[in-house]
């Protein structure tokens, strides 16, 4: 039985949807960011760097979304939601996971948060909307040429992570959907069962 520390449309979604796909049994424990709870002594216990997700596994915490990924992909291959380690295409995965956890994420960071990184506020998001765009237009490049799935034929736990990461980019100037197969995908992943029961058990509803 998984523990997922969760807040509802945060980075945690990505676990909360694995968790879903692969079936596995798990509870859901929701951190409060609006009340602190991140900052809480005993969730700093489990995780010390104030954010969500926190999975517990085996009784341990685990954080970081691209650690929990590579963990219930590597703990469930049954799921199919990721090559096997000595698999063709495990370099490819691991690749494109880094990619979204190193590149794009912190760039979203950077976008709903520029007072962190600076004073200047207007040139800070800027450039990080540049950053974010610059990403969504490799990521649809790569689609068009080996989709429709980022790798290849079929869906998987990268996909989600940019799915997830797609959505925070709805109210942006310029969201995801305006590359078109990155669109296509987002289409794909949202019609999953997974999705819309993660919809339903945060109380989602934005880009539904």
């Amino acid at each position: 039985m998984y523990a997922l520390y969760y807040a509802p449309g945060s980075a945690s979604m990505l676990a909360h949807l694995l968790l879903l796909e692969i079936g596995a049994p798990h509870k859901l424990r929701r951190v409060d960011l609006d009340a602190g709870g991140q900052r809480d002594p005993e969730y700093l216990k489990l995780n010390p760097g104030g954010v969500v997700p926190t999975l517990i596994v085996d009784g341990a915490p685990v954080c970081e979304t691209a650690a929990i990924t590579l963990l219930l992909t590597e703990r469930h291959p049954e799921a199919r939601l990721a090559p096997p380690p000595g698999a063709p295409d495990r370099g490819k995965f691991l690749q494109w996971v880094l990619f979204l956890a190193n590149g794009l994420q912190p760039a979203f960071r950077g976008w709903f948060y520029p007072e962190a990184e600076a004073p200047e506020l207007d040139t800070i998001k800027a450039n990080f909307r540049k950053r974010i765009e610059a990403a969504f237009t490799r990521l649809d490049a790569h689609l068009a040429a080996h989709g429709p799935y980022i790798l290849g034929a079929e869906p998987g736990a990268v996909d989600l992570y940019a799915t997830m990461l797609m959505r925070w980019s709805r109210n942006m100037p310029r969201p995801a959907t305006g590359w078109p197969h990155l669109a296509a995908l987002a289409a794909s992943i949202k019609a999953r069962p997974s999705w819309q029961r993660l919809y339903a058990i945060e109380g989602l509803t934005e880009w539904a």
